[in-house]
């Protein structure tokens, strides 16, 4: 493995920054990828390979952030057009669209996707009910003191996360639609990450990337990075983590240790968003080049579209056209 050389899978259609993405659950059909891009036109594709599968259209501003549910049947987007909207992932079909007044930064499912958590430069955090698209928000949290940057639900929906530019990321009880927990920083948290098996929350800010007690929140561990981090991901199986951010490299460390393992530059524009595949075997990177990539989790494995090649031959990229899904 150690003469193999780490070759990302370039995915093309952007026509701006990438800031945000997210990954499915594995479904019968495999695992899939959405991306937000400031070009306002998020795209699905095929999680393994990075294959385009359709354009949301709808939008009449950037796009902020982008989900899809576990099953990958909805999608859900924010964006600096005031509005959250839910699609129908399997159509490209627009279901509804949620009003704000003002950019809508963040948006997620609640695990049974019947609910809607969005964050916007309100400072508010709103929580919807999915079956009641023209009903007002349900749970409404105020208390952050600028833009809300990303919002998540954890401890089994019962709670919220959000990080926000004044520079806390605080907890919010559902129940009670109350702030139960604040932790304050040096600098704006600039990503939120749930591990997957719920136990650590994943926090960047500045050069550092800390872990935290999803439960608890009492920090774990925290490590430094040679530039400033916009973003991390933690690997399934908790044994390493990767980040990427201003000097368009992305990184992986050692979970335990903090050692760098490995470092690649692919991206010719900082790093926004990374996130790891659900069975772990890669990571997803969005730039401000306008791309996204897909890096392997042990190189040289054959997997996707990798064929375990030499580093002296080619692996095909995973080019894909600007154009909607006739689906």
């Amino acid at each position: 493995m150690s003469a193999l050389r780490q070759t990302p899978l370039t995915c093309s259609g952007h026509t701006r920054p990438v800031v945000y993405l997210a990954f499915s659950d594995i479904t019968p059909f495999g695992y899939f990828l959405i991306s937000a891009c400031k070009d306002g036109k998020p795209m699905l594709r095929q999680g393994d390979t990075g294959d385009w599968i359709g354009t949301f259209e709808g939008h009449k501003g950037a796009v902020w952030s982008a989900t899809l549910n576990k099953e990958a049947t909805r999608a859900a987007t924010g964006a600096a057009d005031f509005t959250a909207k839910i699609w129908d992932a399997e159509s490209g079909e627009d279901l509804h669209t949620f009003s704000h007044k003002h950019i809508v930064k963040s948006v997620d499912f609640s695990m049974d996707s019947s609910s809607l958590l969005t964050g916007s430069n309100e400072k508010l955090l709103r929580i919807f009910d999915v079956g009641k698209p023209d009903a007002d928000a349900k749970v409404t949290f105020t208390g952050h003191g600028s833009h809300i940057k990303t919002a998540l639900f954890t401890h089994c929906d019962k709670q919220v996360v959000s990080a926000s530019d004044d520079k806390t990321v605080r907890v919010w009880d559902i129940n009670s639609g109350t702030e139960i927990r604040k932790l304050e920083f040096p600098s704006i948290p600039s990503s939120l990450e749930i591990a997957k098996d719920g136990s650590t929350l994943v926090i960047t800010y500045g050069n550092y990337t800390s872990f935290w007690d999803a439960i608890s929140y009492e920090k774990k561990k925290e490590f430094e990075a040679p530039t400033q981090i916009n973003s991390a991901s933690l690997h399934p199986n908790k044994k390493v983590f990767v980040s990427g951010g201003e000097d368009f490299k992305m990184y992986k460390f050692d979970y335990e240790t903090g050692e760098e393992l490995e470092s690649f530059k692919g991206h010719f524009g900082p790093v926004h968003c990374v996130r790891f595949s659900p069975d772990g075997e890669l990571y997803a990177s969005g730039s401000e080049d306008g791309t996204l990539r897909l890096w392997q989790t042990t190189i040289g494995k054959t997997y996707g579209l990798w064929k375990c090649v030499m580093p002296d031959e080619a692996i095909p990229n995973s080019d894909t056209p600007a154009v909607k899904s006739e689906a």
